[in-house]
């Protein structure tokens, strides 16, 4: 995600963009447990605290400081979004209340120059929810019992992800708009949809062993998907990129899922790394944009750029077809915000003990 945000090559930015969405939901499809079929409320509890809340805490955080970056030219009227007229505007008080309305009650009106990647909260929210309710209702029919309950919990499972393409097709098709979503609900549904393949893969897990062959025919696909028919989980998406989007972005997983298990069989550093990128997703997820004007500041002095154009959407495009700005932009994106965590961190467990101590 990082790396696709931080303008790298088109080659590699239409690679990634195939499957590195979808693999979020499907990764936490994959640690859905069946154990809250009966217990509803840990789940929901917990699914907000750890998605709604994060979002609340940190959207509004970032709607606050819009004006005083704006003032200092970090974010302006000049530069944002490659398209025209897609740039950054004073907030008035009216704006400031009505954003934060719609921060607390539909998960939007977040500052898109700052938290652009803050669909995802809600997205995934949504999709969790909204697969646990379906399950439920779902396994009530008859038609699908069994005595063996692992095909039923299948059966369950594939009827959902059906479910959720077909009523994705229709929207795309028809030019659809789910109102009660921002943007139309697009990600919602897909998102729903791949929640439900990685649940699928979960009960199935025995057929993701680490093969390298596997490996190379998954990245072979994904990749000329890429070239062929590329899409994403753009909200906006078409119905040509809807059909373009299950295949590569299921590859896509089954690909990082066999290249994670070969990573698993070595005790190493840069194992030991990806462990804790994955124990702290959030502070890269949420800071990563802010921490790319840096990065920004830097290229301005190398190449001579207005200063302005620190507000450039998420990276400066200038140049970036032709230098590898994209590789330290990718770097800060992480390591900084990873860095920071870890000082904030250690810096609170050394109060907790002096209190302990006093």
């Amino acid at each position: 995600m990082v790396i696709g945000h931080a303008d790298c090559p088109p080659l590699l930015g239409a690679f990634l963009y195939e499957f590195h969405m979808p693999l979020f939901f499907i990764t936490a499809g994959y640690f859905f447990s069946i154990k809250y079929l009966d217990n509803e409320k840990d789940f929901i509890v917990k699914r907000f605290k750890g998605l709604y809340i994060p979002f609340i805490k940190w959207a509004i955080f970032f709607l606050l400081i819009h004006n005083v970056l704006f003032h200092f030219n970090i974010i302006n009227d000049q530069y944002g979004n490659g398209s025209p007229g897609g740039v950054a505007h004073l907030y008035t008080w009216y704006q400031l209340q009505q954003y934060i309305w719609q921060c607390i009650t539909q998960m939007g009106g977040y500052d898109v120059f700052l938290t652009g990647a803050f669909w995802f909260f809600r997205a995934l929210l949504v999709a969790s929810i909204l697969y646990l309710v379906l399950f439920k209702l779902i396994f009530k029919i008859k038609y699908l019992d069994s005595d063996n309950e692992k095909v039923k919990i299948n059966k369950v499972a594939a009827t959902i992800c059906i479910l959720m393409l077909l009523l994705a097709a229709w929207k795309t098709y028809s030019h659809l708009t789910i109102s009660v979503f921002p943007m139309g609900g697009y990600r919602e549904l897909m998102g729903t949809f791949f929640f439900g393949i990685g649940f699928l893969f979960k009960q199935n897990k025995k057929l993701l062993k680490a093969n390298i062959w596997s490996f190379i025919g998954c990245f072979i696909i994904v990749f000329v998907f890429s070239r062929i028919a590329g899409a994403s989980m753009a909200w906006n998406s078409t119905f040509t990129n809807f059909l373009s989007l299950p295949i590569p972005a299921i590859l896509g997983f089954v690909m990082t899922y066999q290249a994670s298990q070969y990573i698993d069989k070595y005790d190493n550093k840069f194992k030991q790394f990806m462990i804790y990128c994955g124990d702290n997703t959030l502070p890269i997820y949420i800071f990563h944009t802010i921490s790319f004007k840096l990065v920004s500041l830097i290229k301005i002095w190398c190449y001579g750029l207005d200063f302005k154009q620190i507000g450039c959407h998420m990276v400066i495009h200038d140049y970036a077809q032709t230098d590898l700005f994209w590789i330290p932009y990718a770097i800060v994106g992480i390591g900084l915000p990873l860095a920071v965590n870890y000082i904030y961190k250690r810096s609170m467990k050394k109060v907790d003990n002096k209190k302990i101590v006093h």
